[in-house]
């Protein structure tokens, strides 16, 4: 289950516990709302914690190595004599 699909059951389960008043015998429909708002909880926290791990960025395993003999020039329009 996505972000998408914690974030629905967390609203479903907020309209049934708060924005209906049905009565239906032998379900309790506040009850029915909050444990479906805390399973939308706990899907949006296991759900960014395992998206933090993704984006761990795994340094490269070559060495660099600066040529000296490659020359970097700068091109900011005033260190080629165009700004003087």
């Amino acid at each position: 289950m996505g972000l998408g699909g914690c974030i629905i059951l967390i609203a479903v389960g907020a309209i049934l516990t708060f924005a209906t008043d049905w009565d239906m015998q032998g379900v309790n429909l506040d009850l029915v709302g909050i444990i479906l708002m805390i399973v939308g909880l706990i899907g949006v926290t296991t759900f960014s914690s395992i998206a933090r791990r993704r984006r761990v960025v795994v340094p490269p395993t070559t060495q660099v190595v600066d040529d000296p003999a490659v020359h970097h020039h700068r091109r900011d329009g005033y260190s080629d004599g165009y700004g003087v």
